[in-house]
């Protein structure tokens, strides 16, 4: 092949000199098809403008390497996306997120959902945890380490670098870091535990929607695969998940392109659900008529979820009764404690004086019971 169109030159139209080249033999059709591709897709990326501009038809001539329909974690996290996994603290997100990093460094499934294994290294960036939490969580006594794939990376943040007094702000310092490591590394995959540690605006949730813009501009620049994780404040466990329950602002998922999250049965001890509240790439395939059921387990020397079933979310939801009930016995207990008697706890409850008298009785029992064992 002697034709370059990134180096064409000549006055005559790129697609005449392809026509000359074939007809002298120096290139095949099937070739000058893709020069020709090539070219178009250099004419509109190699300029300044604000915008780049094709037809609609040529949008849909995707290159392999970016399509989106490659699964990471199952229909959860595609390639390409920006996804955030959300939940309450101590859910086991970070637990989720290394098995996730885990599987696709090694090439294993989680639960029987779809992945594509990464040759590339997949860096989680861990905000979390010490580096004695996370050898106890990945080490056992008996089994002794686990072997986590050479390309499976974890960084975590220096204590001891300068570099941050050079930018105007963390945030500049942070996301600078981020490139100077997909630079160095040639990463594609990142996982980020979590956004919650890495914001400076705490409570109006500016500085974490700065941080997805910023990501989202990153994910685009070097066509990666990035999973956030973040926090959801203290909610109502009686009511379902819902894409308004991510701390900071809901705004926060109009950057991502899926999201996932991870609730706590209040019906089955121990259990755990996934729930998926957005996917761009197509329907969800685990709303709550369908979560997945789950258990955190360290059968050997591995912290990780292990996904069992599906259910409706509806099943593991604090009935209003049982919600009222514990909302009950629980002021009734403090104003006992502090020597209220029981017609006075009825009269600042709204219950009656008999169910007041119901409730002492019964937690008294409770109380001696416990101290009985």
């Amino acid at each position: 092949m002697t034709y370059y169109p990134s180096y064409h030159t000549a006055e005559r139209p790129m697609e005449i000199e392809l026509i000359r080249s074939m007809v002298r033999g120096d290139i095949t059709s099937e070739e000058a098809f893709e020069l020709k591709k090539k070219h178009d897709e250099e004419k509109w990326t190699n300029t300044d403008d604000a915008f780049i501009a094709k037809t609609a038809a040529e949008w849909l001539e995707v290159p392999k390497d970016e399509r989106t329909d490659a699964m990471l974690f199952g229909p959860l996290w595609h390639k390409g996306e920006l996804c955030i996994l959300f939940a309450d603290t101590n859910v086991g997100k970070s637990i989720l997120a290394v098995q996730i990093g885990d599987s696709l460094s090694k090439g294993y499934s989680i639960g029987g959902l779809l992945h594509t294994k990464q040759t590339d290294p997949v860096l989680y960036f861990d905000f979390e945890l010490t580096a004695n939490q996370f050898a106890s969580r990945y080490s056992d006594h008996i089994y002794g380490k686990h072997e986590f794939a050479p390309h499976f990376h974890r960084l975590v943040i220096n204590p001891d670098a300068g570099r941050e007094r050079k930018f105007a702000s963390f945030h500049d310092y942070i996301i600078n870091a981020f490139e100077n490591v997909l630079v160095t590394t040639k990463a594609r995959t990142m996982i980020i535990d979590n956004i919650t540690c890495l914001r400076t605006s705490t409570e109006s949730g500016a500085g974490a929607i700065k941080l997805m813009q910023s990501l989202k501009m990153i994910k685009n620049k070097y066509n990666l695969s990035i999973l956030v994780l973040a926090h959801t404040p203290k909610r109502n466990p009686a009511r379902p998940i819902t894409r308004n329950d991510l701390q900071g602002s809901k705004m926060l998922l109009n950057f991502a392109d899926s999201a996932f999250t991870i609730g706590e049965s209040q019906t089955q001890q121990g259990v755990r659900y996934i729930k998926q509240v957005k996917q761009r790439s197509g329907q969800l395939s685990y709303p709550a008529e369908c979560v997945l059921l789950c258990r955190i387990v360290k059968p050997t020397n591995f912290l990780k979820f292990d996904i069992t079933e599906t259910s409706h979310e509806a099943n593991h939801l604090l009935t209003y009764t049982e919600q009222q009930r514990r909302t009950n016995d629980d002021r009734v207990s403090k104003l006992h404690a502090q020597g209220y008697s029981v017609r006075r706890i009825a009269t600042e409850t709204g219950l009656s004086y008999s169910a007041v008298f119901r409730v002492i009785k019964r937690l008294e029992k409770l109380d001696t019971d416990d101290g009985a064992k």
